[in-house]
């Protein structure tokens, strides 16, 4: 629990830096030149780091929780993700996930960023905020959008391998309506593969190639 504690304060002092950005047309958002080098010295505490698959303890971990949110987030806008890199291993099953395998985003400093372009012609501004048992956030947009956005996974599959472990494979997809729900695209958005880190039979699993 000492983990999950520190990893409060980390998001808390990542989010301070970000919290309330206007992302302007032509602007990139880049959550390490935001965030800068979290260390001892500006607050930062240690947190869990997952390392090859192992829960290991870090000084800033935990900040994963916050790029997975700010991914899953600009997924559902027209904002254009231009640096995103993959988990490499899957470590919980899926009877308590929320999202399709493979829709978060995984930062190392300073070379494994998340960032984000607007390429749009209108301003957007990001807010966050630590809830009381919640990480919440939001893309706003001076002006009403005009579509809406469907994020799911096709091509799903599990393959054991010639070293004995199972791999997770799946593709990350969105939907695109305008406003009266008409569907007017289908975009592909990313591929995803993953050391799985549990038997693939267990309950929330999925059948074996």
């Amino acid at each position: 629990m000492w983990l999950q504690e520190n990893k409060v304060t980390n998001l808390k002092l990542a989010i301070a830096k970000m919290n309330g950005l206007v992302l302007k047309p032509g602007e990139t958002f880049s959550f390490w030149r935001l965030v800068g080098k979290p260390t001892k010295a500006k607050g930062f505490a240690k947190g869990m780091v997952l390392n090859n698959g192992l829960f290991v303890p870090g000084v800033g971990g935990g900040l994963c929780q916050l790029t997975n949110l700010i991914y899953w987030m600009t997924l559902h806008t027209p904002l254009q993700v231009t640096e995103r890199w993959r988990h490499t291993h899957d470590v919980f099953p899926d009877a308590n996930r929320s999202q399709p395998f493979g829709s978060g985003a995984t930062v190392v400093y300073n070379y494994i960023d998340l960032q984000i372009k607007n390429e749009t012609s209108y301003n957007y501004q990001f807010l966050v905020r630590v809830e009381e048992s919640n990480l919440e956030g939001e893309w706003r947009c001076e002006q009403p959008l005009l579509s809406k956005y469907d994020v799911y996974e096709s091509a799903h599959l599990i393959t054991q391998e010639w070293w004995g472990g199972y791999m997770r494979h799946n593709v990350i997809r969105r939907k695109i309506f305008d406003l009266h729900n008409n569907q007017i695209g289908d975009d592909f958005i990313t591929e995803n593969h993953a050391i799985m880190m549990y038997e693939p039979m267990l309950a929330g699993g999925t059948e074996v190639d």
